[in-house]
């Protein structure tokens, strides 16, 4: 039955995505490259993307709800806020979309809707430790680190959302390891495993449009939701913080790694540039094809690691994924990235 929900996800996601579009060039709500240095398509393309994720997702969870797959451990309670902090997002993607909003504006549909979603209570009373046994956690310390990781793993997301099928493969691999990984005995969590293979479906369906070159982008709500849906299965997964940190790991060391040196430079956090390791991989050589197979290859061999390690060996895998995107950093930055070291240019 799950398997058979997935493929009308996907199905459902893959016509929303196309009325979504037809929309949004209708009304031409696009994105315009402007001359922009991190703009890389060259022609006006419909935004609001996500939207149809958003969409397929949650019509397919009502559905799961009514034939009994969830509604269990994942009651109500918590389906609800969830669904309530996801058209948040949607609402401020597309106004930010149409109005193309300030950053001061931009940032507060994202913080209310990690904060609807640590005041409902959503996520884990304990985490693992990694050296044995596990840590307690209350609130309002629990509800504080939900905030964060929820806000911390959307930003991840928006940053990254520069390539054509960037995020939505990788938060795709995500889900799917999310999946997985319930599916396990020690870990059996059925209701789980249902929203992640079903948030997979959504962004596969996406997928199949913004492939490059992309027909359609997930827009800023897309691109937040994406990341807030991926966190908020991490932490109703019972704590699989470093799972899901392994898949997504690159970018979010990038995104650190990016904000530190705006820091430094005194340059604003919040605003968009190209120095992120997928811009560094195309001014490389590579062509867009290649540098997105290239983080997806990353984030699946590390996801898959995270099927048979134990909390202390993830430790050590997210500190070798550290070292990784350090030396591509280097690398990157060095005056190889001058050359064309690969042979097929876009």
């Amino acid at each position: 039955m799950k398997i058979l929900l997935f493929f009308i996800t996907l199905l459902l996601s893959f016509v929303a995505t196309a009325i979504v579009r037809a929309v949004m060039r209708r009304y031409h709500i696009v994105d315009r490259p402007k001359g922009e240095k991190r703009k890389i398509h060259k022609k006006n393309i419909p935004l609001g993307g996500g939207l149809a994720i958003f969409i397929a997702f949650f019509v397919m969870v009502g559905i799961a709800y009514w034939i009994g797959l969830v509604g269990d451990t994942l009651s109500l309670d918590i389906l609800i806020p969830i669904g309530i902090a996801g058209a948040v997002l949607m609402v401020g993607g597309i106004l930010d979309d149409i109005k193309n909003l300030k950053a001061r504006y931009q940032i507060l549909f994202p913080i209310l809707a990690a904060s609807i979603v640590a005041f409902a209570g959503i996520g884990p009373e304990e985490i693992t430790n990694p050296f044995g046994g596990t840590f307690a956690l209350a609130l309002p310390l629990s509800g504080v680190l939900v905030f964060f990781w929820i806000f911390g793993m959307m930003f991840t997301t928006k940053f990254l959302d520069g390539l054509d099928g960037l995020v939505s493969g990788i938060v795709s691999i995500g889900a799917m390891m999310i999946f997985f990984l319930s599916r396990q005995e020690q870990w059996f969590q059925p209701e789980v495993a249902t929203l992640a293979l079903l948030f997979a479906g959504a962004c596969l369906g996406f997928l199949a449009w913004n492939w490059h070159p992309a027909k359609i982008f997930l827009g800023e709500g897309g691109s937040l939701f994406t990341g807030f849906l991926l966190g908020v299965l991490g932490i109703v997964s019972g704590g699989k913080i470093m799972t899901t940190l392994l898949v997504v790991g690159i970018p979010f060391l990038d995104v650190i790694r990016v904000v530190m040196m705006r820091w430094i430079k005194k340059r604003p956090v919040y605003l968009g540039d190209d120095e992120h390791l997928h811009f560094k991989l195309l001014h490389s050589g590579m062509t867009q094809k290649q540098a997105v197979l290239l983080l997806y290859a990353i984030s699946f061999t590390f996801g898959v690691t995270t099927l048979f390690l134990q909390s202390s060996q993830k430790i050590i895998a997210f500190a070798f994924l550290f070292v990784l995107m350090l030396l591509m950093a280097i690398w990157l930055q060095s005056d190889t990235k001058k050359k064309k070291i690969w042979s097929n240019q876009k």
